[in-house]
């Protein structure tokens, strides 16, 4: 029988070499190489092992090996992922790109911001809940400034017509 050690550093093997999108293909990689493992042990081994899910193109993701602090993880998913900010009374809604909202999710879990005290995630949208409300504006402040946009806007996407 193999190891919880050796799984997880063919884990790591696997997303440094290969475009793994989802836990299930993990699964399947490594069920083809002899390890038992269900989908409850691939999430906890991707969360001990902090990978992270990046962006690589036409809306599509992959996991990786996260580098960097998670403020600096943090700085890069809002960059590149989150589409919009906006906020009602305490909870913060983050837009992004599809399939990103777990992974930015996860950043700002990580992160340690104290006003953040929970954060709930679907496939395009965070919800982040912030404690006090009289923190949020400086919160919306910090993210938009991570995405580069003034923060006079609400930085919501605009809609369709």
């Amino acid at each position: 029988m193999r190891t919880k050690e050796q799984r997880q550093e063919r884990i790591l093997q696997l997303v440094r070499t290969r475009a793994v999108d989802t836990q299930e293909d993990l699964a399947a990689l490594l069920h083809a190489e002899g390890f038992t493992v269900t989908q409850a042990t691939v999430s906890r081994d991707i969360r001990e092992l902090r990978l992270a899910k990046v962006p690589t193109g036409a809306g599509r993701s992959r996991y990786a090996v996260a580098n960097g602090a998670p403020g600096e993880r943090l700085r890069q998913l809002v960059r590149d992922c989150v589409t919009g900010v906006d906020a009602s009374e305490n909870i913060v809604v983050l837009n992004t790109l599809p399939g990103m909202a777990q992974a930015v999710a996860e950043v700002l879990d990580g992160v340690g911001a104290p006003e953040v005290i929970g954060t709930i995630a679907g496939e395009r949208v965070v919800f982040a809940v912030i404690k006090p409300r009289a923190a949020v504006p400086a919160f919306l402040a910090r993210l938009r400034g991570l995405r580069g946009q003034e923060a006079g806007g609400t930085g919501a996407m605009p809609s369709s017509p």
